[in-house]
């Protein structure tokens, strides 16, 4: 099988279902999602973070920043180890516990477990294994439902498998050179329908990190 879209659902295409009048979740997303992310502490980084930022703050960044080896939280989630996650934020959100991880369900899902990224290389471990050679292909800015706006980092396949995607595209809440903790990626053959996509963000974590720590992590922001 093809690693060719980040929106593959256990063999269905999440792109069914936005076929299918489902609507885009873009102000949910940037609502619900941002509890889960950043180690930000002054008032500068919570503003960026929540994505409030000034043109003049983006700065291009390359692949240092996503070096490693990462693992997917869908598993955790469908195993029920991110449960706790979901409770807390049925604490002071505007879902139940249940309404959370069907929420994440769509967000989270992939068929791709792990990434590592090495260089200019990244590996993608699914179904299958396939691997390429990618270089920076600049980034978009993009405005959600809320105001806020996000940084989507792309990088095009120069060489390597068929099977892996022609372009990934960053996301972790950050506009300027950083090492990033975790991040959303998305992948497939079609750059700009790829910025289209706010519902489903496959996540990554280090993959040295246990599923408590990345409970913990994720509560913690």
């Amino acid at each position: 099988m093809m690693i060719t879209d980040s929106r593959r659902l256990g063999g269905f295409a999440l792109g069914a279902l936005l076929a299918l009048g489902q609507p885009a979740l873009a102000e949910d997303r940037s609502h619900d999602h941002a509890h889960d992310h950043g180690h930000a502490h002054d008032a500068d980084s919570q503003r960026i973070y929540k994505g409030y930022f000034l043109d003049e703050e983006i700065q291009p960044r390359t692949l240092a920043d996503w070096q490693g080896d990462w693992q997917s939280v869908y598993p955790l989630l469908q195993d029920g180890t991110l449960a706790p996650v979901m409770a807390h934020k049925a604490e002071s959100g505007d879902k139940s516990a249940e309404d959370y991880t069907a929420y994440y369900e769509i967000g989270y899902a992939t068929e791709v477990d792990r990434i590592e990224i090495e260089g200019d290389t990244f590996t993608f471990h699914g179904a299958e294994v396939a691997s390429g050679h990618y270089a920076s292909d600049g980034y978009e800015v993009l405005t959600y439902a809320k105001g806020n706006r996000g940084v989507r980092y792309i990088f095009e396949k120069i060489d390597g498998d068929a099977a892996a995607p022609q372009f990934v595209q960053f996301s972790d809440h950050a506009v300027f050179p950083t090492d990033a903790g975790h991040f959303h990626l998305y992948w497939g053959d079609d750059r700009a329908a790829l910025l289209e996509e706010v519902t489903n963000w496959p996540t990554y974590y280090p993959s040295e990190m246990t599923g408590a720590q990345i409970v913990d992590e994720m509560i913690a922001h």
